[in-house]
This record gives C-alpha cells, sequence and structure tokens, in this order.
C-alpha cells in the first residue's frame, strides 16, 4: 500500500506510512460509540444502564482476546530479535491503554449520571454501603444479601501471597486486608444483586461493595480489604484433525482447561488495595505499571445487564425506563404449518430480524419434523439458546428420519454450551458432526429434503445471524428462505462434505470461504473498477460488522481512485480511512449503534446488479479460517427491497448514524434530503408493523404494479 499524506493522528494509524487505522483501536472507537448510546437521553434510562454493562463486558473480551493477542506477537517479535516490530507493537498498545484509562473515566461520568436519574425512578445503584447514608430498611437488605448470597460460598481466609495470585482463574477476584488475610472469591459469585425495598423501589447491590461493606465484620478483620480482579489471555486454540469424532469434544473440552491459565493481561485495583500488596502482585504475575487499572465505579459493572433484565418483568412498562415492546411480525404465507411449504414453493422469502419473528423459523423446522414427506433435516449450530424449541423438535424427529446437526465446538465462549448441545442430540439420535482442522464453522445454513410425488426437494434456510431465539431479538439480522434448486444443491454438497471432514469447493450458486469468497469480493470489486474507467455507473454498498482485511481495503482505495462510489457501513472496527483526496475521496462509512446490535451482512455491486448475503465479515480470519456461506438474492422482489428501502435508509439515519471522518474521528451525521429525526431501526420497525405496505415486500402485488428498476443508488 503506497504512502499518502494523511490528516489522521499517528496515535491511531497501524504504521505511521500506512493509510490504515489499527483495528484493536477503532475497535475501542466502537465501544466508545456503545458507551455513548448510555449517554443518549433518547433511550429510555435501564436501556442506557445496558449499553454501560456492555461497554463494560466488551472491554472485558477485548483484553481477554484483543490484548492478549498483542502481547504474544510483542513476545515473538522479541524472540525473534525484530526490534521495529516490538517498538510498533508496543506504541499501538501504549495507545490502547491510554484509550481504556479514557474509557473508563467516561463510564464513571455515565454511571453517575444514571445513578442520579434511576434513583428519581426508584431504581438506587449502590457503590457506598453506609449507615449514614441509607436507611436502617436498606442496610438489612444489604446485610441479608451478604449473608445469604456471599457468606455461604466463602472459602476460608488465607494468607496473601503475590506468588498464589498466579494461581488465580480468569476474572478471578480477590479481597485482601492490610493485615495481609486474602480471600479468593469463587466464580459463582454474581457480580451484582437486585432487592426490592420498601415504597416499591429497587436497590442495586455489587458484589465488590458488599465485600468492603461487611467482609472485614464477618471474619473480625480490621480496615477495608482492597480488591483486585485478574484478566487473562482468554483465547485458545484447538486444531482438529482427528479421524475419530468422539475424541473431537474431549479434546476442545482439555483446550477449555488453558483459558483460565493463560498469561495475565490485565489488574484491576480498588483505591483500598495497600501499595505493598498491589506492588507484590504486580511484579508477581509478571504485569508493567500500565497494565494495572482502577475499578472505575464497580468491579462488576458487566454485571449490570442482569440487572436490567431483572427489572423488565416489574417495570416494563414504563417509558421512562424501557422502549416499549415490539411484536415482530411473521409474514402471512410463513403462519400455517400446514401450507408452509407450499408458500415456499411459489418465491422466496426474506426475514429481516428482529423485526420478522424467528418464530417462522421455529414453524418451518417444526413443521418439518412433523411432516412425513419430509425425509431429512440438516442444520449447523454456532451459537443457540440454552432452551430451544428448534433443538426440542429436531431431537423428537430423530426418531423417526434424519437428522443431522453440524456444531462449531470452539464457538469462543459458548464452548460448553455447545458441548453439552452435542451430546444431548447424540444421545436422541441425531447424527452430529463438527468443523475440523484450523477452520472454524461459521456458515448460518438449514437444509429440508421432503419426497414430494416421487421428487426429491430442497427447501433451504441461509441466514447472516446464528439460530437463536434470544439474539433474534435483539440482533439485526437477515434471512432467505428459498426452494432454488440450484441452492439446494449446493447445501447438500456443503452438508455432505462438512459431515466427511472435507472443505466444500464445487458450488454452482452459494461462494464460501475459505476457497473462494475472498477472490470473488476482490473480482467483483474490480469489475466496479473497471466500469467507473470506462464512465459506466459504478457504485459498492457493504454492510459489515468489521472491516480490517487489508487486501480488500487496497481494492476499495483503488475503486475510489477509478470514481467508483464506495458507501459502506461498519458497525465495529474499520481500518480503512474514507474521505482522503487521492485516496479514498469518493469512500464514505458510518456506523449505527442502537437499541439493537447490527449484524446482518450484505455486499452489493451495482455495475453487475450483484448482492450477497453472508455470515462473513471482511476480516482475514472469515476469509481464510472459517467455514463460511454467502448467497445471491436472485430473487427480484427481495433484490429490489433491499436495495432501494433497507440499504438507502441506513444512510438516511440523523439520529444514531456516525461517521467516519478522514482524521479517524466517528462524528453524529446529518443525511441530506432525510425526515427529520430518521431513526433506521424504528423505521424498519414501523415497516414491519405496517407489512411492507408500499415497498417490494408489499404482499398486495406490489412487485407487479413496480416494475424493477437498475436505479438503486442512496443518497448521498
Amino acid at each position: 500500500m503506497s504512502p499518502v499524506s494523511l490528516p489522521t493522528p499517528p496515535s491511531l494509524l497501524s504504521a505511521p506510512d500506512r493509510p490504515l487505522i489499527h483495528r484493536d483501536l477503532s475497535w475501542l472507537q466502537f465501544n466508545q460509540r456503545v458507551l455513548d448510546e448510555a449517554r443518549d437521553h433518547s433511550n429510555p434510562l435501564l436501556e442506557r444502564l445496558k449499553f454501560l454493562s456492555i461497554s463494560s463486558s466488551n472491554l472485558d473480551e477485548f483484553f481477554m482476546i484483543r490484548v492478549a493477542s498483542l502481547g504474544r506477537a510483542i513476545g515473538i517479535a522479541e524472540r525473534q530479535g525484530n526490534q521495529r516490530v516490538v517498538r510498533s507493537h508496543k506504541r499501538v498498545r501504549a495507545s490502547i491503554f491510554k484509550s481504556v484509562e479514557k474509557l473508563i473515566r467516561a463510564q464513571e461520568t455515565v454511571f453517575d449520571e444514571l445513578a442520579k436519574a434511576l434513583k428519581v425512578q426508584g431504581v438506587y445503584l449502590v457503590t457506598r454501603i453506609d449507615p449514614t447514608l441509607q436507611s436502617p430498611e436498606f442496610l438489612s437488605a444489604a446485610l441479608e444479601t451478604f449473608q445469604t448470597e456471599i457468606m455461604p460460598k466463602l472459602e476460608g481466609p488465607r494468607v496473601f501471597h503475590p506468588s498464589r495470585l498466579s494461581q488465580l482463574g480468569n476474572l478471578g477476584l480477590v479481597a485482601a486486608f492490610p493485615n495481609g488475610v486474602a480471600f479468593h472469591l469463587p466464580k459463582g459469585l454474581a457480580p451484582t444483586y437486585v432487592r426490592p425495598i420498601a415504597g416499591g423501589g429497587h436497590a442495586v447491590l455489587f458484589l465488590d461493595h458488599l465485600l468492603v461493606a461487611y467482609l472485614g465484620a464477618a471474619f473480625h478483620l480490621e480496615g477495608v480489604p482492597g480488591l483486585v480482579r485478574l484478566t487473562r489471555d482468554g483465547d485458545f486454540s484447538v486444531e482438529i484433525q482427528e479421524e475419530d469424532s468422539e475424541s473431537i469434544p474431549d479434546r476442545v473440552r482439555s483446550g477449555l482447561s488453558t483459558r483460565d491459565r493463560g498469561r495475565p493481561v490485565r489488574l484491576q485495583a480498588s483505591t483500598s488495595m495497600p501499595a505493598v500488596h498491589l506492588d507484590k502482585a504486580r511484579a508477581a504475575l509478571k504485569l508493567d505499571q500500565l497494565q494495572i487499572f482502577g475499578p472505575g465505579r464497580s468491579l462488576g459493572l458487566h454485571g449490570l445487564w442482569s440487572v436490567v433484565q431483572s427489572l423488565r418483568a416489574a417495570k416494563s412498562e414504563s417509558p421512562e425506563l424501557f422502549f416499549p415492546e415490539f411484536k415482530p411480525l411473521i409474514p402471512s404465507p410463513l403462519r400455517s404449518k400446514e401450507t408452509i411449504f407450499e408458500s415456499l414453493r411459489g418465491q422466496d422469502f426474506l426475514l429481516h430480524h428482529p423485526y420478522d419473528s424467528f418464530d417462522a423459523y421455529q414453524s418451518w423446522i417444526e413443521a418439518a419434523c412433523d411432516d412425513p414427506k419430509v425425509t431429512q433435516i440438516e442444520q449447523t449450530v454456532y451459537r443457540v439458546d440454552a432452551v430451544s424449541p428448534v433443538i426440542e423438535a429436531l431431537k423428537a424427529a430423530a426418531k423417526k428420519k434424519r437428522i443431522r446437526v453440524v456444531i462449531e465446538l470452539r464457538a469462543r465462549f459458548d464452548e460448553l454450551n455447545n458441548l453439552r448441545l452435542a451430546e444431548e442430540l447424540s444421545r436422541a439420535g441425531v447424527e452430529v458432526a463438527f468443523g475440523f482442522g484450523k477452520l472454524k464453522l461459521h456458515a448460518k445454513v438449514a437444509l429440508v429434503t421432503r419426497e414430494e410425488n416421487g421428487v426429491v426437494t430442497h427447501y433451504t434456510h441461509l441466514s447472516t445471524g446464528n439460530y437463536n431465539a434470544a439474539t433474534a431479538r435483539q440482533y439485526t439480522d437477515l434471512a432467505v428462505f428459498t426452494a432454488r434448486p440450484e441452492i439446494g444443491a449446493d447445501a447438500k454438497h456443503f452438508f455432505d462434505s462438512v459431515c466427511m471432514g472435507k472443505i466444500p469447493t464445487q458450488f454452482k450458486t452459494l461462494v464460501s470461504a475459505p476457497t473462494r469468497l475472498h477472490k470473488r469480493i476482490l473480482g467483483l470489486i474490480e469489475t466496479e473498477t473497471q466500469a467507473a474507467e470506462l464512465g459506466r455507473k459504478a457504485r459498492i454498498i457493504a454492510k459489515v460488522n468489521a472491516l480490517v482485511d487489508e487486501t480488500i481495503i487496497e481494492a476499495l482505495y483503488r475503486a475510489s481512485r477509478a470514481g467508483v462510489q464506495v458507501d459502506l457501513i461498519v458497525r465495529g472496527a474499520c481500518s480503512l480511512i474514507p474521505g482522503v483526496p487521492g485516496l479514498s475521496e469518493n469512500i464514505r462509512v458510518i456506523s449505527i449503534v442502537d437499541r439493537y446490535l447490527e449484524h446482518s451482512r450484505v455486499y452489493y455491486f451495482e455495475s453487475t446488479r450483484s448482492m450477497y448475503l453472508s455470515s462473513a465479515d471482511w476480516m482475514p480470519r472469515n476469509f481464510f479460517s472459517r467455514l463460511e456461506l454467502s448467497f445471491p438474492i436472485l430473487d427480484e422482489r427481495l433484490f429490489k427491497y433491499l436495495a432501494e428501502t433497507v440499504l438507502p435508509v441506513y444512510f438516511l439515519d440523523n439520529v444514531k448514524a456516525r461517521e467516519l471522518s478522514h482524521d479517524g474521528a466517528w462524528r453524529p451525521r446529518t443525511a441530506t434530503g432525510a425526515p427529520k429525526n430518521l431513526r433506521c431501526q424504528f423505521y424498519f420497525s414501523e415497516l414491519a408493523r405496517n407489512e411492507y405496505e408500499g415497498t417490494a415486500l408489499d404482499p398486495l402485488d406490489y412487485a407487479e404494479k413496480n416494475p424493477p428498476t437498475t436505479e438503486t443508488r442512496a443518497p448521498r
């Protein structure tokens, strides 16, 4: 990538002479946008509290995965004697730690603001338990919480010894008193507790503050305990090469044990932690001073998610606290299990979650399980909800028809859930297969095989998101039902290949990673570039969660220089820098962070009228380390709806859209030609409420009254 004069601060760049924002620094900007939602007064108070919690749990994972990865890279470069690389990585790490400190301070400010506002609504965020501040009734509830929820689970005290911190598990917590007595807290303790109090209110109590208030008295110890929380490298890799599939779960289970023994990457310490203890702890864990962070308002901010969920039942009717409940749509042709296959034979269907209900997919699977004409059902699993009607239906159906489920046991932080699921399905008679080699199975596809008048017919469901009813209510995703034979044949080839431990390659319509997807995307970008050079219309619109693949970015820069209009919707990390003269002046990048987590991936190329939905982001891991599927939109109605309604509306959002500037900063965007206060997620919700009246998905034959057009440009 050729050097270029950049207005972007060098502290954000992956290297001083390269037009790329470092992916980890860009991710921290994303987490700041998440925290901004906790600040936003247009969100109800407990919805804002949810975003504060997400920003905290995001930061935990960031240290466990990304900061740990950077630490490993520094270690490798040091062993190789490559001081230039060492200096570069350490420069980035210093920028990361500086940004994290700023984020912690911002979390404190947001917490204080929310605590003040929630108090008016009868929700009390308590970070200091003090008889001079709270009523006897409140203090009694707090003490009872400590005595019933915490005290019975505590192990006996031990002498504080820094070397023992090396035995502390990932995200483990220790409380140490000035006299050297310490408690290693068990992992089963919740970080937060909600207790009803007089007058219909609720107190939110944090584990660390309950320990400060009551632990000393419980064990007759003087002084205030200091607390530390250790974060370790939480990533691990298991390469599956065993021919015997029964040994695969054991290898993954064994690999999981390394997560609690990973290299320390962060130590959070309360101000009451004695300095002498902290210095010894830092030395024992081989951390430098930059890896020591304060606790913010609490070490348990990540636990506020469960607080919000527990208060939802009691206070969901309060518009000051929660968004009104939204009832998603089930398209009318998919509401009847008796006629669902007949409906799917007639046309393709698009589901836009969470505006369209995941129940449509569940009904389809349940109908297939009960239908005597269905001979086989196959499905991938990456992350599935703990109690899933789909899984229960598949288990029951295994008694009378062939059921195959391909599970990725290495889905990060869902490994144990998927191990349990694999055992459960196997006991029920389901054929279970796994991802293999270095490749994680990330594709989202389900296939139903049905015999109709002696003819084998395939019905396929392809999605950008997981088969998880819970996340389908919280994430935006796109899915397609189709009975197209060419799609069904490709899906069948995918399942047959993966179940034999082979990488599928012979696709006619679908595009897969790691074999073809990267090349196909580059080829489509190049086609747009050539079209622009010939003076024809050329446009690229892509919606992804992350854009960090350098080869793709360089291709987009070339397209921009050729005159291609490139419009990107990137939720999280984006290494591309838009708006730089002579490099990317024809590229714009926006991000949407709102009520639902934007998770759908769409790739659109105007000159060839090609549009793909996919499970893959534009990241090296998705292109080369995962089994992914991208699927084309072949139905004209669905194409028209996505190209002329969905994608343009994102660029009309003038409430939640943030635009990336050439200086590397994300700023609120004012969309020209848009109605006042257009919020794209609210707009999509309204479309679903009105059953897509006036769009290409209008069931009243809207497509016939409005013939397709090739003009699909979103406003700039």
